[in-house]
């Protein structure tokens, strides 16, 4: 059995804590429910949008990992990615943040930092 938190759970907790501070957390595409990977797009003013997602840093700690297209500012593009990630893999969680400090937000949640 693992110690972390069922991705639902995780994926609640972290549109919430989006929700409650001004921002706009919603699911693009729900994954399974306990074990689920959990793809972000981040998106900020005045920033270029960008994917996040838990990988292992070269430590072998779980860290976020910027991953996608190379121009994930092209709506399509961006959108195209998720999609074709989500047709690998039925079990990922899809989240589009829209605030400030996203990324901050998501590492606290996912990787409880």
């Amino acid at each position: 059995m693992s110690d972390r938190l069922p991705s639902g759970l995780l994926v609640s907790a972290l549109l919430r804590r989006v929700n409650d501070a001004g921002g706009i957390g919603m699911v693009l595409a729900k994954g399974d429910a306990q074990a689920g990977g959990i793809l972000v797009l981040v998106q900020e003013r005045d920033v270029a949008p960008r994917f996040i997602e838990r990988g292992l840093g070269p430590d072998g700690a779980a860290r976020l990992i910027e991953t996608g297209p190379q121009d994930p500012a092209a709506p399509q593009q961006a959108a195209d990615y998720w999609q074709r990630r989500r047709a690998r893999d039925p079990d990922l969680w899809v989240i589009e943040l829209d605030i400030a400090g996203g990324e901050r937000f998501a590492a606290e949640t996912i990787l409880g930092r």
